[in-house]
């Protein structure tokens, strides 16, 4: 299925390159998981409508409508550029005219991923290489210690992810790897489109 099909399944607008950008550099740029992609993530890992989940660096929020409609989890996206939000927040809008039997529990956030506060209820955090290492460790250390305050299962999905947060989650931190899931065609040609899954 292409990608149009989905954003007209879901009735939102999350295609085209990047029109705006960061002010930081320690933001990357906005780019969309591909539909195939998150086809491959929701066939091989499993998210539940019990799930509370995160995206960090959600752009247009594609992620968080693609798992809210298909699994009924709870979503959150965080997304600091404020055009990339008020883009959010318009999708959802048209989200939900088109999906009214579904319970409004997508929520999007303008504001750095550091300062997002942890919800105790939050367990699966995504990242498509959003970030800088730097802000990364911030965040981890915010999840770890809402972890300790609340205990829970946590997971951590990255995308795509960059060395640095691998190298990070295995050396300096309690996650372990639970699952790799190699995208098909994608990464016959670039080995970093996969997903690593993170527990705790």
């Amino acid at each position: 299925m292409n990608e149009h099909y989905y954003e007209k399944l879901l009735n939102i607008r999350t295609l085209g390159d990047q029109k705006v950008f960061n002010e930081s550099v320690h933001y990357h740029r906005y780019e969309p998981t591909s539909y195939p992609a998150l086809e491959i993530l929701s066939q091989q890992y499993e998210f539940t409508q019990e799930d509370s989940v995160v995206d960090f660096g959600c752009g247009k929020g594609r992620f968080n409508f693609y798992v809210n409609h298909f699994f009924s989890s709870s979503v959150t996206g965080i997304e600091m550029n404020s055009y990339f939000y008020k883009q959010a927040v318009e999708n959802k809008k048209f989200y939900f005219q088109t999906n009214k039997y579904k319970k409004d529990n997508i929520d999007f956030l303008n504001c750095f991923a550091e300062t997002y506060h942890i919800k105790s209820t939050d367990n699966k955090f995504y990242f498509f290489n959003p970030f800088s290492m730097q802000i990364f460790a911030k965040v981890i250390k915010n999840i770890l210690v809402s972890a300790q305050t609340n205990e829970r299962s946590v997971d951590i999905i990255l995308y795509y992810p960059s060395m640095d947060y691998i190298y990070f989650l295995d050396t300096t931190s309690p996650f372990t790897q639970k699952k790799e899931i190699k995208v098909p065609h994608m990464c016959d040609t670039d080995p970093r489109h996969r997903f690593l899954i993170y527990g705790m």
